[in-house]
């Protein structure tokens, strides 16, 4: 089976075009594909998006937890799933997930959609979205609204998907236009060298050329290591300097961060040069908001109501102590004696295995409950 046999074709017959609140028509076309061909783009979402794919699932059916984790799909494991997902949403800022279910219903997989462009659809009453694919398809495939996980970044004209990342794409032409300014710049100043003038009058175009290669030949290649040249009566050779107009440094600079900042990242995050509060200032602004935001929108389109009513969930967690340092994790061991972590947790911390036993919480000696159980002299004191 291959990956477009599991998308469901719709009759047209029936089709018409979903309209928002408002009438905003739902047709979405994306502006600027090809910001994925910009280095600096892919350096300033490359970390988000490794970052991201660190988190685990968890769920209240294991079975669902284990699909998203060991494999979503049958082309991706649980991290390239993550990492995929997390990449369309910061380039096309709106991310479609496919929710596979057999006959009965029951989920089977999870594929991130590789759209080019979509369109909404109503469809006996129901909206359904109509995906077209860069793929040298002529066929277009449609799925109901229910069955995607729908993933959005600035979140504001349209109900159905986020802004496109048109407000960046000027810096990323400026930037385009300025690098290769100085590309030009050094093809021009390596080629020209200089003007052989001969005194000589009315050569012809063959003498000409047979003069200049000539001294090109004798002069001008790698092979004359004494830097001298000698030119008879006939001959002047007038050197010259070029120095092309390129995009200054600084300028360079401020168009870079305006798009580190864009994209929420910086020199430190971009070169893993990171501390503690570095990471967690990362995490807490990027990191944090997708995980929240996809655990809540997989629940929401795995989940009937009445099972969410009863508690059936997918959470996506990532152990946010992986960038603690290790005297911050090593002070963290009071926490265990106190019964607020289980050594396997603390473990965890330290990406060690963990070990049979290392569930149950801990107490020291020298700490005593107050409840019930509390010895007399204990609740004596306390009152």
């Amino acid at each position: 089976m291959s990956f477009w046999d599991i998308f469901r074709p719709l009759k047209s017959a029936k089709q018409t075009r979903w309209r928002e609140l408002g009438a905003y028509t739902a047709i979405f076309s994306p502006f600027g594909q090809n910001m994925w061909q910009s280095d600096l783009v892919r350096s300033c979402v490359r970390p988000i998006a490794e970052h991201t794919s660190k988190a685990h699932a968890n769920s209240s059916r294991p079975e669902i937890a284990k699909i998203l984790n060991t494999s979503p799909n049958m082309y991706m494991n649980g991290k390239d799933f993550l990492a995929k997902v997390r990449l369309w949403l910061e380039i096309k800022n709106t991310a479609f997930i496919y929710i596979a279910r057999d006959n009965t219903g029951k989920v089977t997989s999870f594929y991130p959609v590789p759209y080019a462009s979509f369109e909404a659809l109503e469809y006996l009453g129901g909206l359904y979205i109509k995906f077209s694919f860069n793929n040298g398809t002529a066929k277009d495939y449609v799925f109901p609204w229910e069955d995607l996980a729908v993933l959005r970044k600035d979140y504001y004209t349209s109900d159905i998907w986020g802004d496109d990342n048109g407000a960046i794409l000027a810096k990323l032409e400026l930037l385009n236009t300025a690098e290769q300014g100085i590309a030009n710049a050094v093809r021009a100043t390596a080629n020209l060298r200089g003007i052989l003038k001969s005194t000589k009058a009315m050569l012809s175009k063959d003498d000409i050329k047979k003069q200049k290669d000539e001294f090109v030949t004798d002069y001008l290649n790698l092979e004359n290591s004494g830097g001298i040249a000698s030119l008879d009566a006939t001959q002047d050779f007038t050197p010259i300097t070029m120095n092309p107009s390129v995009t200054d440094s600084n300028t360079l600079k401020q168009i870079r961060e305006d798009l580190y900042r864009y994209f929420g990242v910086n020199d430190k995050i971009m070169m893993s040069d990171y501390n503690e509060e570095d990471m967690e200032a990362f995490y807490q602004s990027k990191i944090e908001p997708f995980l929240i935001a996809i655990s809540e929108e997989l629940t929401r389109k795995v989940f009937t109501k009445r099972e969410m009513e009863l508690n059936n969930f997918i959470l996506y967690e990532s152990n946010r102590m992986e960038y603690a340092s290790n005297k911050t994790k090593l002070n963290m061991v009071q926490l265990v004696d106190r019964a607020i972590m289980t050594p396997n947790e603390l473990r965890k911390a330290f990406n060690m295995a963990p070990y049979d036993g290392g569930d149950e919480y801990i107490r020291r000696l020298d700490t005593t409950p107050t409840g019930e159980d509390a010895p007399e002299e204990s609740k004596e004191e306390n009152t």
